[in-house]
Parts: C-alpha cells; sequence; structure tokens
C-alpha cells in the first residue's frame, strides 16, 4: 500500500511523544511521522522530507497550536546552535519522555511485556553542567575576524559565533571568549572545512568539576603560525588553568580525539575527583561530561554489583577505570578489559594514583580476548559492562554471555541496542533483566542513560 503521504508536501500533526533521537511522532491516516521539531501536545505544520516503508520523516515549519508543555528557551543561541535541542520543553516532561523510550525499547525490541524500569534519575542541574566542551573556529558573520562556537543546527558546513553557553560554566564562557578575542588580535585564519585552507580549527575545554582544574587543547591545522608563549600567557590569567596543550589536525576530518598533543604549559594532565577518588583527565581521556550525575551513575553501579568484598568483577570497555576503581574498594579483585591502549595506562595511573592494588587493567578488544582474561583471572561473579552506543553486538555479546558472570550490570548510553543485547542474554545465554533505572545526564537532548541489573537464573 502506498504512503498517504509524499517527499515535500505539508502537512498538519499532532505530535503525540517523543521517539529515542529527539523527533516529535504523529500521525497521518495511520501512518507514522517523525517530526523534528515537533514537541507532545503541539499541532503543527510540517514539511516531509523523506518517505520510507513504514513511516516518514518531516521538519516543523510552523506551530499551529503550541503544546502546554512548551516552555521559553532561556539561551540566545536556541533554535540556532545545533546543541540542547530541547530548552523548550519543561524539563519534568523531557525526562518523562526519556522514562518512556527505554520503557518502550525494552518492550519492542527486548520483548519484555512488563520490563521493570525504576522512575528516572532527574539532573542535579539542568544548566551548566558539562565538564568538557569542543567548539569550532569559523570566520565572523561580517566576513571577517574569528568567531567560535557551534555547528549550526542541521549543518556540519556552518558553525555558529557563541557569545555565552548554557551548559558551562561562567568560567567556561570567559576562556572560549578570551580565545577568540586573542585570535583575532593575532589576525588567524580559521580553518575551511569544505576549502581546506586556514589555520585555527577547534578549541577544546576540560574542566574538574570537583577539583577547579581547568585543560585547554588548542587544535590547528599544520605549522606554528602563532606565539605560543603569547597564548600561555592569555590562558593562564585564568588562575584554574593547569594544563595547555596545541594538536594539529592534519586531516580533512574534523577530529578533537586521539591527536598527538604538545604540552605548551603546566602539567600535562589535571585531577577530577568523583566518589572520593582521583582522577588524572588527560586531553583524549574518557570521562562522563556531566560530572554531578557521574558521580550517581557509579552510586547506582555500586548498588546493583551488591559486592561483599569477595567477587572477582569484570570491568568490561573499562576506559580510563572509572567505574572498576570506584568498586575496587568493595571487591576481591577487579580485572579491567579496553579496547584503547592509552586509556589502559590512564586507567593503571589512575589505581596507583589511588593506591588500589586489587585493580589490573589491560589492553584488548572486549569480543575477541575475554576468554583470555577468563583464563588469566579466573570466572567472574560481577561482570559490569559499559559499552559504545552499539551496544555489545556480535562477539562481544556471545562471549560476554557465555563466560557466564552470575550478576551482569549494564551500563547503556542507548536504549535500543540495551534493548536488543537483553534479548539475546535472556534467550540465549538464561539471564533475567531484574531493573532497569534511567538517568538523564544530559538535559535539553535526546539522550539517555542507564543502569541495568541482570542474574544468570539457569
Amino acid at each position: 500500500m502506498a504512503a498517504p503521504v509524499q517527499k515535500g508536501e505539508e502537512l498538519e500533526v499532532r505530535i503525540d511523544s517523543l521517539a529515542y533521537g529527539g523527533s516529535g511522532v504523529g500521525r497521518v491516516d495511520g501512518f507514522v511521522v517523525f517530526v523534528r521539531g515537533g514537541l507532545p501536545g503541539d499541532r503543527v505544520r510540517a514539511t516531509v522530507t523523506k518517505v520510507k516503508r513504514g513511516f516518514a520523516e518531516a521538519t516543523a515549519a510552523a506551530v499551529l497550536d503550541p503544546s502546554p508543555e512548551r516552555v521559553e528557551a532561556p539561551c540566545r543561541h536556541f533554535g540556532v546552535c545545533g546543541g540542547c535541542r530541547f530548552q523548550d520543553l519543561a524539563y519534568e516532561s523531557q525526562v518523562a519522555a526519556k522514562e518512556q523510550q527505554v520503557r518502550d525499547a525494552l518492550t519492542r525490541i527486548g520483548r519484555i511485556p512488563e520490563p521493570p524500569l525504576e522512575p528516572i534519575v532527574p539532573a542535579a542541574s539542568v544548566y551548566g553542567y558539562r565538564n568538557k566542551l569542543e567548539y569550532s573556529f569559523t570566520t565572523g558573520e561580517d566576513g571577517a575576524g574569528v568567531a567560535l562556537g557551534f555547528h549550526r543546527a542541521g549543518r556540519w558546513d556552518e558553525v555558529i559565533d557563541v557569545e555565552e553557553c548554557l551548559l558551562t560554566t561562567d568560567l567556561g564562557n570567559a576562556l572560549r571568549l578570551a580565545v577568540r578575542d586573542w585570535a583575532n588580535e593575532e589576525q588567524l585564519q580559521p580553518y575551511d572545512q569544505e576549502t581546506g585552507e586556514g589555520y585555527l580549527r577547534h578549541l577544546v575545554y576540560r574542566e574538574g568539576c570537583n577539583t577547579g582544574q581547568v585543560l585547554v587543547v588548542l587544535v590547528t591545522a599544520p605549522g606554528e603560525r602563532f606565539e605560543t608563549g603569547y597564548l600561555v600567557d592569555v590562558l593562564r590569567r585564568f588562575p584554574e588553568v593547569r594544563s595547555i596543550h596545541w594538536a594539529i589536525n592534519d586531516t580533512p576530518a574534523e577530529r578533537t580525539h586521539d591527536l598527538p598533543t604538545r604540552l605548551l604549559w603546566g602539567e600535562d594532565a589535571i585531577e577530577e575527583e568523583l566518589l572520593g577518588l582521583r582522577f588524572r583527565v588527560r586531553p583524549s581521556a574518557f570521562l562522563q561530561t556531566n560530572t554531578e550525575m557521574a558521580e550517581r551513575l557509579y552510586a547506582i553501579v555500586r548498588e546493583f554489583a551488591a559486592l561483599t568484598g569477595e567477587e572477582n568483577v569484570y570491568d568490561l570497555y573499562c576506559g580510563t577505570g572509572t567505574i572498576g576503581l570506584s568498586l575496587a574498594r568493595d571487591a576481591g579483585a577487579v580485572w579491567g578489559l579496553e579496547i584503547s591502549e592509552e586509556a589502559v595506562a590512564c586507567a593503571i595511573e589512575n589505581a596507583e594514583l589511588n593506591g588500589i592494588e586489587n585493580a589490573s587493567f589491560f589492553a584488548g578488544n572486549v569480543g575477541q580476548t575475554i576468554e583470555e582474561l577468563a583464563e588469566r583471572a579466573g570466572a567472574p561473579d560481577v561482570a559490569v559492562v559499559d559499552p559504545p552506543r552499539a551496544g555489545l553486538a556480535g562477539k562481544a555479546l556471545r562471549r560476554t554471555g557465555a563466560v557466564g558472570a552470575p550478576r551482569l550490570v549494564y551500563v547503556s548510553c542507548n536504549p535500543t541496542t540495551l534493548a536488543s543485547d537483553v534479548k539475546v542474554l535472556r534467550a540465549d545465554y538464561g539471564y533475567e533483566l531484574l531493573r532497569c533505572l534511567p538517568v538523564d545526564m544530559f538535559p535539553h537532548t535526546p539522550h539517555v542513560e542507564s543502569v541495568s541489573l541482570l542474574e544468570k537464573v539457569r
């Protein structure tokens, strides 16, 4: 049967809910339409951008009848900036939608009619919560000078200048503006993604929210076209700055992660404190970007792991060891596995920094090396997994299931891949989902984390 809508057609749609990913969900003659910019309760006029067999995608052109859940977005860049797109949705409605998205995924994909879902944990702070931001340099609006900000909504090739970002701190905003002023004073040219010409590419800002320490990385095209000492002088006006790095990206791709850096001044890393532990934060080290909620997330993992002091714990996709080290005080032994050698080096360093001697970390692909880990470490009593957005999947899923930890704690940033993995773990490896607790780490965005507890019942 042909779809009742066509590409380019304008529709009036009543939005019923939010889909995972953030688009509003409406129906036209029973046919599902995902509307970017539509909020639950809105009646919108939308333009169809894509039609597929079972649904269509559209963009809201006008709000004809606004939802009672709409609020005034406080950010002066809202709607133009491609960042936090749900500032105009009441926060209570945001977290309710995220909780429902996790429920829907477990029901529809995981095939669990009544999932053991607990009420979502809301964010402690809905603004000023990010400890890391990556800005892009661009040409000023008048075609001259340097601007520094984020990509325009829906565009990879346009960057807007940002005067104030509500997701960072006052310090983060002040430092960004100081770097922008420095770039204009030095008359440096921003890099043009389309032509490959220009010099300044990105500014990376990392803040230890509990320690007050700041790390800065300037990313440029090849060549030393600025006086490094003067940049250091500009940044050292902020006493919180402890570490200043310079990285060169000589590829067309927009990269800030895993680039080699040259230390221009200060320590090679800063420190952050989580749950009473100190963690070294290097330019490319992974750390949850919401410090307050990272502590809450790790506390939930500890609760679900229910350690008594004797357990053999696997920390799979361990990153820099934050979760595993937070469990080590209550475990017999912790064994971390992570594909990034740099992250493993950081995890080992973090264990030494905190005087933790019962945690060991190894570099390797989970799907390829978990059996080798089992031979070395012995069978796990508890396994904690914190995979990327793609979930466990494939060989990693099969071999994690086959290792057969009696208790499995799954930290997820994607409810759809969580649900898919839970379905396999239940059907093929004898696990049962006992608890699932969503956590809002990223207010005003579509993203939602969750912690799930699975136990082996057969």
